[in-house]
């Protein structure tokens, strides 16, 4: 598995104790097996202090769900700018 890109993220309890979540992509090149070609893995990896959760992917999910990341993230920074814009009227 290659690691791709790790996305970080810290945040503290009602204690005030500092906790870190990590997800992480990861890639299984496609590969020949007993013959014939199969497709490559993309592995959600969400860690934290107290285990590990992943989920594979095909390469078909994973442009799907990637698809509706985009989507999703421009629909928000639009909402944002319109905050903007009537924040400054």
């Amino acid at each position: 598995m290659t690691v791709e890109d790790e996305i970080i993220h810290w945040w503290k309890d009602d204690q005030g104790e500092l906790h870190r979540n990590v997800l992480r992509l990861e890639t299984e090149e496609p590969a020949v097996q007993n013959g014939f070609p199969r497709d490559g893995i993309v592995l959600f990896k969400l860690m934290n202090g107290t285990g590990t959760q992943s989920i594979k992917l095909s390469p078909d999910e994973a442009l799907r769900i990637s698809a509706q990341l985009v989507t999703l993230a421009k629909e928000l920074l639009n909402k944002k700018r319109v905050l903007w814009k009537l924040n400054e009227e």
